[in-house]
Order: structure tokens, then C-alpha cells, then sequence
């Protein structure tokens, strides 16, 4: 048995079984039936807002600009993740291609990766309208707002997909995956060989991924309250416009803890719908939780949102 596991490899391989489905029973009809209502939730949100920013003149600025990649970018790390997870729900053997698995590992670390790079951005956006008002247009001028969308997009697809290349090129002794979709960590857990390199790689590319844009987050706000404690002006009301980005940025930390305890430790000791839960968190709330907390929050948009509705509603 040892020398067939030693004798698979990566070009043997031609699908994995994902494990975390096998323990849920009966209860998966229910879990496909919030699962549905949660991605069309993620679909129809984040479409509304994209929508409406692009369809109003007066949204198109560099913050309302960001919130909408932010939304693409939603929809883009929802849709690698939530058909496959549906049709396996119902399925009774959940296996997933490789190429399917390597297609969905390219996916989701690459939207993991320009989801914080979208939040690191829209902080400095607000340190910039709240801490230099008055130089606010020709410091985010629209060749800069083209420039950091071109980063948040290309930097994570040239990073995972060298990432990519590195796992698929190891020998693999096993096809099982314990989640309900396929990650970098759990393909490279299954190598034959030593990864001691690749885990150095994936370490510094997760300092550059995560902690660099925490640490400019941390100290654009860092700024932002600073100035706003001195002032009981413009200032501090520019504050609640940080609201719903702090709120954002504390749901996609908390999903990238559940991420990173889910990929890194035994968690076999709890039942297996908690797991599930716990896996896809960072892609069942953060997507519709969004585009939500950013229309309610926002003045402009709530109130540009309802004159849309009655424009539509009486068209007299």
C-alpha cells in the first residue's frame, strides 16, 4: 500500500474527493438551499451597486470607482467557489477535476489577494479626502485610480498563478482533500516530497499579501482618527464615510482567520457542518454583507438608489 502511495503522482492524478461533505447526511438539501439564497443574495447586491455606480455621473469618483472593483471582485470569488460547492451538495461523490481544483485554487487566492488589496486602497483613499481635502483631485487623479486598479488586479493573478505553477509541478501520494473546495495548502499537504521551499514561498508571499496591506490600513486610519479627535468638523463627519470600509475590512479579517485555522489545524474534533461553515465563511458573508452595509450606510448612494427605484416604479 505504501509503495502505491509513493508511486502516484501529480501526472496520475486526475481529480480529487473533497471529504468534508461526507459526515452532513440529510441536512445537505438544507445547506444547497441557503447556500442558493446566500450566492443569489451575492449576485443580485453586488450587481444592484455595480450597476448603479456605473449608471450615475455622480458616482464617479475614486471612492465610489473602488467600491465598485470591490463588488466585481465579489461576484468574481463567488463564482469560483459557489457552483462547483452547489452541484457537489447534491452529488453523491464529490470529486472535483483537477483542472477544475487548480482552476479553483487560482480563483479564490487570487480574489482573497485583491479583495484586501481593494481594502488597503479605499484606506488611503479616505486618508487622503480626510486628512488633504483640499488637494484631494490632484492627488487621486484618474490616471491614479487607473494605476491602483491595475495593481489590485494584476498583482494577485501573476502571484497565484506563479503559485500555481510551484503545486502543480509536485508529485502527489493522495486525491483527498478534507473541505469543500480545493486550496494551495491542502494540494502541497499532499506532496511526496519535502516543501520546505514552497512553504517559504507561500510564507512571504502571505506577509506581502496580507500583513504589507493590513500595515498601510492600520496606519491610514491610524491618521484618520488622529486628525478626527482634533477636529469636531467637516472632519469627524468625513469619518462616517469610513464606516462602512472599517466594517468591511473586520468581516474579511475575521473570514481570513476562519481561513487560515480551517487550512492550518486539525478541526476534526468538530462536526462537520461547522466546518463547512467555517471554510466558506469568508465567501458567504463578506460578498453580500458589502454591498448591504455600504448602501445603508452611505447617504449618496441610499438616496441615489431610491430615486432610481421611483424613476423605474413611475416612470411620470
Amino acid at each position: 500500500m505504501e509503495l502505491d502511495r509513493q508511486a502516484m503522482n501529480s501526472s496520475s492524478v486526475t481529480s480529487f474527493l473533497l471529504t468534508a461533505y461526507e459526515d452532513i447526511g440529510l441536512i445537505r438539501y438544507f445547506c444547497f438551499f441557503v447556500i442558493f439564497i446566500m450566492y443569489s443574495s451575492i449576485i443580485l447586491a453586488n450587481s444592484l451597486l455595480i450597476s448603479l455606480i456605473c449608471a450615475e455621473r455622480s458616482l464617479h469618483e475614486p471612492m465610489y470607482v473602488f467600491l465598485c472593483n470591490l463588488c466585481i471582485n465579489e461576484l468574481y470569488g463567488s463564482t469560483g467557489l459557489y457552483p462547483v460547492l452547489l452541484l457537489n451538495m447534491l452529488s453523491k461523490t464529490h470529486v472535483i477535476s483537477k483542472t477544475h481544483c487548480i482552476l479553483q485554487v487560482f480563483c479564490l487566492h487570487s480574489y482573497g489577494t485583491a479583495e484586501l488589496l481593494n481594502l488597503a486602497v479605499m484606506s488611503y483613499d479616505r486618508y487622503v479626502a480626510i486628512i488633504q481635502p483640499l488637494q484631494y483631485n490632484l492627488i487621486m487623479t484618474p490616471a491614479k485610480v487607473v494605476a491602483f486598479i491595475f495593481v489590485i488586479w494584476m498583482y494577485p493573478i501573476l502571484k497565484v498563478a506563479t503559485t500555481v505553477i510551484f503545486t502543480m509541478t509536485l508529485p502527489l501520494c493522495g486525491n483527498t482533500i478534507n473541505k469543500v473546495y480545493c486550496d494551495n495548502y491542502s494540494l502541497v499537504k499532499l506532496s511526496c516530497i519535502n516543501t520546505t521551499t514552497i512553504n517559504v514561498y507561500g510564507l512571504v508571499n502571505l506577509f506581502l499579501s496580507i500583513v504589507v496591506p493590513f500595515f498601510f490600513i492600520f496606519y491610514s486610519y491610524a491618521k484618520i482618527f488622529i486628525v478626527c479627535l482634533k477636529s469636531k468638523g467637516s472632519r469627524a463627519k468625513a469619518l462616517k464615510t469610513c464606516t462602512p470600509h472599517l466594517a468591511s475590512l473586520l468581516n474579511f479579517s475575521v473570514a481570513c482567520f476562519f481561513e487560515i485555522v480551517q487550512s492550518r489545524f486539525d478541526l476534526s474534533y468538530i462536526p462537520s457542518l461547522i466546518r463547512v461553515i467555517i471554510s466558506v465563511y469568508f465567501l458567504m458573508i463578506s460578498p453580500v454583507f458589502t454591498p448591504i452595509i455600504y448602501g445603508l450606510r452611505l447617504p449618496k448612494i441610499r438616496t441615489l438608489f431610491k430615486r432610481v427605484c421611483v424613476r423605474r416604479l413611475f416612470p411620470q
